[in-house]
């Protein structure tokens, strides 16, 4: 047995779990199925006790904000299994612009991204056949309406709270988000968080952190309910002073690419703190 499948299988033993024993060992099996780069960051981003805490389950229709190159993805398709479903959603191809820092290749792709990921990610699959597809938000089918078991926004909500301002990028990524799931439906995050101390324009998302008092207050605002919270993915070592980003932090390390010094206390401090909140579509 590998030292990261002891590890998980006894954070999972010591946690306060809502999965079947079935369960728990289908979601082992696709933890270690991961490759190895991948099982290295297990420690900072525990998906195993994230997932348990969601209580997502194979055979769940599962909508992942911002799937990216698949971290969480490979992870879920190998969890869901045959009968479950995977629907990767991104942030409006309009609010990509915003960023500043996109080149025209780039803004080019976003515009065929659900094609483009969704061919993708059906290369990711090993051994399932859980159905794939995707959509931007701002752009949900009807056809997707009330379809989905859960949505996950993992380090997703940031930017779109960022851009709210100029183009209500959150208010419509949230409504998207009660429009997709049907009734018990359920609600993941997990978000990079400031203490709720901090002045408010340190929280506002360009810096990468929100407070959980905002979050909480945007997703009632939607329509869902607060079910559980959980430190699974805290780190008070993360404490960001005044002029810091979370990107300072591993694995990106932006401010400190030629500054081995600083590279090294930055990998101390880990990677960021994060709240990790459950809510429900009534």
């Amino acid at each position: 047995m590998k030292t990261t499948e002891i590890l998980f299988a006894v954070a999972l033993a010591g946690s306060t779990s809502v999965l079947a024993d079935g369960h728990k060992q289908a979601l082992h099996d696709a933890l270690m199925s991961q490759p190895d780069e991948v099982q290295a960051r297990y420690d900072a981003r525990n998906p195993g006790k994230t997932l348990d805490f969601f209580g997502v389950k194979p055979g769940m229709t599962v909508v992942e904000a911002l799937p990216g190159g698949g971290w969480y993805s490979k992870i879920l398709l190998s969890y869901i299994g045959d009968d479950g479903a995977l629907i990767g959603a991104d942030y409006a191809a309009d609010m990509y612009p915003k960023f500043g820092f996109f080149d025209d290749e780039f803004l080019k792709a976003k515009q065929t991204w659900v094609t483009d990921w969704t061919s993708e990610a059906r290369e990711w699959e090993t051994g399932s056949e859980a159905a794939i597809s995707a959509f931007a938000f701002g752009s949900l089918p009807e056809s997707m309406e009330g379809s989905a078991d859960a949505v996950l926004f993992i380090r997703a909500l940031h930017n779109l709270a960022r851009f709210e301002s100029d183009g209500g990028y959150l208010s419509q990524a949230l409504k998207d988000a009660h429009a997709v799931l049907e009734p018990g439906g359920i609600v993941g995050v997990v978000q990079h968080q400031i203490a709720e101390d901090a002045p408010d324009e340190w929280a506002e998302g360009d810096r990468g952190y929100l407070k959980e008092s905002f979050v909480i207050e945007r997703m009632e605002e939607a329509g869902f309910e607060l079910v559980a919270q959980s430190d699974i993915n805290n780190n008070p070592q993360d404490q960001p002073g005044e002029n810091d980003v979370v990107w300072r932090l591993p694995p990106t390390l932006a401010t400190s690419r030629d500054n081995p010094e600083l590279a090294e206390k930055m990998q101390a401090v880990g990677e960021s703190n994060r709240m990790t909140l459950l809510f429900r579509k009534p």
